[in-house]
């Protein structure tokens, strides 16, 4: 018989808002552009997602996240920052993030900011001072370098955006580093200026109010100063987060960031955070060739930054086996250091579709959500998950993004995450009363906020359901983890916080499983959402659903 108990029959227990209030806590991902048109240009922009602030906190997530909304000339919308303390026309004003900050902090919200500086915009007043010659005080801060003998880039580079990673620039007559698009040169972090003028520009937003940072490629800040060649990549690896035909993943990228000097200048950026008490930070780990070891240095506890997280479950393969193995892993290697997860984001098709296909969408979309925020660390929700939102076609003659247009069509680029938040049915889908910058489809439409909200089944009530349950499970939040051997396509866990331990059972597959069960006695938590039962040896999973228990 299963044994039942109320979350009210339990002691409360929810995120504090000081001191390690990010450990557990869910950090919901808003890309500004795309979330709400306040003034009908059809672009996003802050005073948008001031308006919509009290449906985020009303998921209830403990802080957002919002991708760039710097002054930029938007080749790579927004990250390509040509002004690191201001704001885009586009998106407002230092007075509209004032007010967007207030109203946050007013709902209990943190304010959790991108951070974009291992490159800026090549019309970054930096860099056009830097290009003038080879002598004037900011011509290292910059990465150039002579060509070869014959011409050629000083070495083998390559750009993640397509080709070399080295633009030549005619008026110093010398070539300049650039990771991503020829338009987002590479700052010099071997130069203590600029280390002191990208930490002043953090300084700045959190003298604003912000409470952290998302560390954008916190990874690719150093480079070998030496310029030493990559070496091909070894026979049969792969380099997780890089599409198959971008020929970026052919290298084994030993020197061109990930480099031993940035451990340093984390420790210089964790003291600033460190004289703001309850500032935060969580570093994106790109394409790197040893992400574990990476992850434990970069966030060591109390030394560098708090957080970190990789493309280890932004890929598309998808089965319990695989998810077991990547975070048992991290868990063996991280040492010290405090993990976060997330499964779709501005960056990769959305999870609904990179994982769900095959799978019933509404039942996969609140399961997925449920499996991230479970895990030991902090999961990132993107805006969208929490309608179960699909992967958008975007057709040819409508990609924005540059990354799409190089490779297409074998690899379409970021475009199909990234188009606007359907808030209601309508023509613009209640994003913008103008034309939005990128279609609007019509099966997400039909998923919007306004129809979702009006049903209880829905994707949207339920991982409203899930999220507020979750908040009083203190495992859920900072316990450790410990998965079980189980059969099928089921992940087996418990999550143990002091005297109090949670059984966590999913089950990914569409088929329900019984799984047998000859541990401690288990009492079933309701309010999850979730139908799985425990009886006496065994667990009943019905298709794409979870159980939840506490062991006595």
């Amino acid at each position: 018989m299963t044994a039942n108990r109320s979350n009210d029959d339990r002691s409360k227990s929810s995120i504090t808002p000081a001191g390690d209030w990010w450990r557990g806590a869910v950090i919901y991902q808003i890309y500004p552009r795309s979330f709400q048109d306040s003034n009908g240009d059809g672009i996003g922009d802050l005073t948008g997602v001031t308006q919509r602030l009290d449906y985020i906190a009303s998921l209830g997530v403990d802080a957002i996240w919002l991708s760039p909304f710097f002054t930029s000339p938007m080749a790579d919308f927004g990250y390509d920052v040509s002004d690191y303390e201001n704001v885009d026309p586009m998106f407002g004003t230092l007075a509209d993030f004032d007010t967007m900050v207030a109203k946050a902090h007013d709902l209990g919200l943190k304010v959790m900011i991108d951070l974009v500086i291992s490159h800026t915009s090549d019309q970054h007043a930096w860099f056009r001072a830097s290009r003038t010659s080879r002598d004037n005080e900011k011509a290292d801060w910059y990465v150039w370098a002579d060509a070869k003998p014959e011409g050629s880039p000083p070495n083998n580079w390559l750009s993640i955006f397509g080709g070399p990673a080295w633009e030549w620039d005619s008026v110093r007559c010398q070539y300049y580093l650039h990771n991503f698009l020829a338009s987002q040169p590479d700052l010099n972090f071997h130069n203590q200026d600029v280390q002191d003028a990208v930490l002043s520009a953090a300084r700045f937003w959190l003298e604003r109010g912000v409470d952290g940072f998302r560390l954008d490629t916190v990874n690719f800040y150093f480079h070998d100063a030496n310029l030493r060649d990559n070496p091909p990549l070894p026979a049969g690896a792969s380099l997780t987060g890089v599409d198959p035909t971008n020929p970026y993943g052919f290298q084994h990228h030993l020197y061109d960031k990930t480099q031993p000097e940035n451990l340093a200048f984390l420790e210089r950026l964790r003291a600033l955070l460190d004289k703001f008490p309850g500032a935060t930070s969580v570093g994106e780990i790109g394409a790197d060739r040893d992400v574990i070891g990476t992850t434990a240095a970069y966030t060591v506890a109390g030394k560098r930054i708090h957080m970190a997280y990789s493309f280890d479950l932004l890929t598309p393969k998808r089965s319990a086996a695989y998810i077991r193995e990547t975070v048992e892993n991290m868990e063996a290697g991280i040492g010290s250091g405090w993990p976060s997860w997330a499964l779709s984001n501005h960056d990769v098709v959305r999870v609904a579709t990179r994982w769900g296909e095959g799978a019933e969408l509404d039942r996969f979309s609140v399961l997925a959500t449920a499996l991230v925020t479970s895990l030991r660390g902090t999961p990132c929700l993107y805006q969208g998950e929490e309608l179960g939102l699909t992967e958008a076609e975007v057709p040819f003659e409508k990609l924005q993004d540059p990354y799409g247009i190089r490779f297409w069509p074998k690899f379409k680029g970021r475009d199909g995450c990234r188009t606007p938040m359907p808030w209601s049915g309508d023509a613009g889908g209640g994003f913008t009363t103008g034309s939005p910058w990128l279609p609007l489809p019509a099966e997400h439409l039909s998923r919007s906020v306004d129809a979702q909200q009006a049903h209880d089944g829905s994707v949207l009530s339920k991982v409203k359901t899930f999220l507020s349950w979750r908040r009083e499970q203190m495992p859920l939040l900072k316990g450790d983890i410990r998965f079980l051997d189980s059969a099928g396509e089921t992940l087996v866990f418990i999550r143990r916080q002091d005297n109090e331990a949670i059984l966590c059972a999913f089950n990914l597959a569409d088929e329900a499983i019984d799984l047998d069960w000859s541990g401690s006695a288990l009492e079933v938590l309701r309010g999850s959402g979730f139908s799985g039962t425990a009886e006496a040896g065994k667990l009943s999973l019905p298709g794409l659903d979870a159980l939840f228990a506490l062991i006595v």
